[in-house]
């Protein structure tokens, strides 16, 4: 622990503070997505050992989505969800942003299904040699 505040942190590293604020379930999970570029910390791209402080921008990019919030508190630990919503605040345009791309994947066509797996199996040969044999004594 630090002496330097009483609760022990003035700054957080990135990686505890995602996983902290739940944004992520693991550490090791906000770990791969701060290497794989899904993070920015004041628009920059960040290691998970990169100290978080009060006031910073972080942008998380889940799936589609992207969050842009404000570090408003910090902890090394994970508690309740209640707790971990207030330690950071998420911009109007970026809440603003994240419907609009809702309801467009929303209205957007669903995606064609696709069953073919490939060579088809004993069972599936002997369906098409009775279509074909019932198919061939019709004409």
């Amino acid at each position: 622990m630090r002496d330097d505040d009483e609760n022990g942190a003035d700054r957080i590293r990135l990686d505890k503070w995602l996983w902290a604020a739940r944004f992520f379930k693991t550490r090791s999970l906000a770990t791969a997505a701060i290497g794989g570029g899904k993070i920015t910390l004041n628009g920059e791209r960040a290691k998970p050992a990169k100290p978080v402080k009060l006031g910073d921008e972080v942008r998380v990019q889940l799936g589609p989505f992207q969050h842009v919030v404000i570090v408003r508190g910090l902890s090394e630990r994970r508690g309740p969800a209640s707790v971990a919503q207030t330690m950071y605040e998420e911009t109007e345009a970026s809440r603003a942003a994240r419907a609009r791309l809702a309801e467009q994947l929303r209205m957007a066509p669903a995606g064609l299904v696709y069953d073919e797996k490939g060579r088809p199996t004993k069972r599936d040969r002997r369906e098409i040699s009775r279509f074909r044999k019932g198919f061939d004594s019709e004409r």
